[in-house]
């Protein structure tokens, strides 16, 4: 298991790295993140985090909200830059490391990388490095409060390291894959959002 406690904060490395801020990036005190269509609802009776079957995880595994709260916690120090060039810094996330949910499962050496799906059909696409990184979490709380509808109550997943597309709100399963496959945006017709998604490399537009 995740031996680092939620009082010992995970210092995210790109809060270190000097300049702060990604090319073109400016910082904002409120990172606006449009919600595509309505905030979800939600009744902790019958939610659940599926992990996705076979054939690249030994089994389904599913966690009841009961269950998830009841996983160990850290917290994490990160910063959150936004595809339209706008930098939310010094944030404080809580949640539950992605590296407890890979404690949890038996995965193919194979698998490349994670599809996380959301409320309502959105998904988002990334590296499994990405998405088993140090800093990578699926937040609950964030600075000392918890997460409100707007923010992805009650799971969002945090990864840092990329666009905050990638860090999708209202989670609801996950789905390891050994082949990239896009995600909600990248799948729009006529999208020119990356897969991969790096602030620090301006990954902004898919290469044609």
């Amino acid at each position: 298991m995740v031996s680092v406690m939620a009082g010992e904060p995970i210092i995210s490395p790109d809060t270190r790295r000097q300049p702060r801020l990604p090319p073109g990036h400016t910082p904002t005190p409120i990172l606006l993140e449009p919600t595509l269509g309505e905030i979800p609802p939600f009744d902790p009776a019958h939610w659940d985090l599926t992990i996705f079957p076979r054939p690249f995880v030994s089994e389904v595994k599913s966690f009841t909200w009961s269950q998830f709260l009841s996983l160990p916690r850290v917290r994490v120090f990160a910063d959150m830059h936004s595809i339209d060039r706008q930098s939310k810094l010094d944030n404080l996330w809580e949640g539950v490391s992605t590296r407890v949910i890979q404690d949890q499962i038996q995965l193919s050496p194979e698998v490349r990388f994670v599809m996380v799906h959301a409320e309502y059909g959105y998904s988002a696409n990334m590296r499994i490095e990405d998405f088993f990184a140090e800093d990578s979490l699926l937040a609950l709380r964030l600075d000392g409060r918890e997460l409100t509808p707007e923010q992805g109550y009650p799971v969002r997943l945090v990864i840092p390291r990329l666009y905050s597309w990638k860090s999708v709100k209202w989670v609801r399963g996950i789905e390891f894959l050994t082949e990239d496959r896009p995600g909600f945006w990248e799948s729009v017709p006529g999208s020119q959002y990356p897969f991969h998604g790096d602030p620090w490399t301006e990954s902004r537009f898919r290469e044609k």
